[in-house]
């Protein structure tokens, strides 16, 4: 039974995210439809990161079985004219080993956010950004996020939700640059909790703004209490941007593009 890799990008303004769900369209459930659509078999489509609502992404990785082997840039094409007009698009199809997970198979996954920050709200980048119409000062965000790279019980940034067994996770990275009005913010980890990415972006903001110092930063991941983090950032500034597999699992490569991948 041949198994399928899948990168895939996709607007998730119009979804309930990932995951298939009962209370509206998800961007898991459109392409299982798409792949019935194309061969008749109901296949089941495991992805690496569970995106909440209104998250995008520019490489999910996603797998799944078929009975019967088929070219993989068959599929890719099949998969991609039943999708249509869903803003999912499959940019890769590859055959890979049967041992080969998109989800627990992966050993790093990247994330960024993306703020715009001016007074004029967005025209083009709407629904791709957050706009935060008041100075944010980015290098002190910068100097903030530093603190919470590493290995720490991030149980102050996690949605109250979350159902992941240990909030102890190792930030590798969770970078801030500026380019003109938009502030970018780059995470990395192997693994995140729910709304993890969010609630670091709102409160690397609350720094920014200047209303919070770097030692409101320190006492909010020590107190491991959700309440003493900031807020939980819109989701249309979020997309996932790449996920990491070691040889023996896929290829050992960034496809460009959140058990714990609830995120985001």
């Amino acid at each position: 039974m041949p198994r399928y890799k899948l990168t895939i990008e996709y607007d998730g303004a119009p979804f309930v995210g990932w995951q298939r769900q009962d209370n509206g369209p998800s961007i898991q459930g459109a392409i299982e439809d798409a792949v019935f659509a194309f061969c008749g078999e109901r296949a089941a489509v495991h992805g690496a990161g569970r995106t909440d609502t209104g998250v995008h992404a520019l490489g999910q990785v996603a797998h799944f079985d078929l009975a019967e082997e088929k070219p993989a840039d068959t599929v890719r094409a099949a998969v991609n004219f039943h999708l249509k007009p869903n803003p999912i698009v499959v940019t890769q199809a590859e055959i890979v080993p049967d041992d080969f997970h998109a989800r627990f198979s992966a050993t790093a996954r990247r994330y960024r956010y993306l703020i715009l920050n001016r007074r004029a709200p967005p025209a083009l980048d709407r629904g791709r950004v957050w706009h935060v119409p008041v100075p944010l000062d980015d290098a002190a965000m910068a100097d903030a996020a530093r603190l919470l790279i590493g290995r720490h019980d991030f149980n102050s940034f996690r949605s109250a939700a979350c159902q992941a067994a240990s909030s102890v996770k190792t930030l590798d990275r969770l970078g801030v640059t500026r380019d003109g009005d938009v502030i970018r913010i780059d995470v990395g980890a192997r693994s995140f909790l729910h709304n993890q990415v969010r609630i670091l972006v709102g409160t690397l903001q609350l720094v920014g703004r200047g209303q919070w110092s770097m030692r409101d930063v320190e006492d909010a991941l020590a107190a491991r209490d959700r309440t003493r983090a900031g807020p939980t950032a819109p989701p249309q500034g979020l997309c996932l941007m790449a996920v990491r597999y070691d040889l023996g699992a896929g290829k050992d490569a960034d496809v460009a593009i959140d058990d714990d991948q609830q995120e985001e």
